[in-house]
């Protein structure tokens, strides 16, 4: 088992530099370098402030690596379908709820409309794929037509209408909400 490597994906995972992780562990720099090319290697209670530092136990460190899946089809799309509100959303990825992203399709009918959400500090990126959309984000609204994308921080009550006469799809990525 390269130790050396794992403790480097745990650490490019959780956004830090050599000299980051070095500080929180007392570690130097030059320490944390050769022990993820596998030059040296950790006391256990080194080792084991290491994970710590990382989020990790030894027993999910020292875990076989399951296999990660990466390509899903549409067997695994799982869907709602709001006929009074007018649209069907599929979720393109089935365990996206525990993801950092959200991707999901969703095709309005005519005179369609999502609900209208509340302030979070997610993000959301649309591509509209056919028809027009509407999108109210507190205030004001935006109008977007097959061929546009659409970024937004949803720190605002937002809301997606169905600007079009007949059926508008989309492609929707939202990131999860901290708040």
């Amino acid at each position: 088992m390269e130790i050396g490597t794992k403790i480097k994906r745990l650490r490019l995972k959780n956004g830090l530099t050599q000299e980051e992780l070095g500080k929180r562990t007392d570690l130097s720099k030059g320490f944390i370098s050769q022990l993820e090319r596998d030059m040296n290697s950790p006391s256990i209670e080194t080792f084991f402030t290491l994970l710590e530092v990382l989020g990790t136990t030894p027993k999910e460190f020292f875990s076989d690596e399951r296999e990660v899946k990466v390509v899903y089809s549409t067997a695994d799309h799982t869907a709602h379908v709001d006929e009074e509100a007018g649209y069907e959303v599929e979720w393109l990825i089935p365990t996206s709820n525990e993801k950092e992203m959200e991707p999901v399709y969703l095709t309005f009918q005519t005179n369609g409309h999502f609900k209208e959400f509340e302030p979070s500090s997610a993000e959301t990126f649309i591509y509209v794929l056919e028809g027009r959309v509407l999108l109210r984000i507190g205030d004001h609204q935006y109008s977007a037509a097959a061929g546009d994308s659409i970024y937004f921080e949803a720190s605002n009550h937002h809301q997606l209408i169905n600007d079009f006469d007949g059926i508008s799809e989309m492609i929707i990525v939202t990131t999860q909400s901290y708040l």
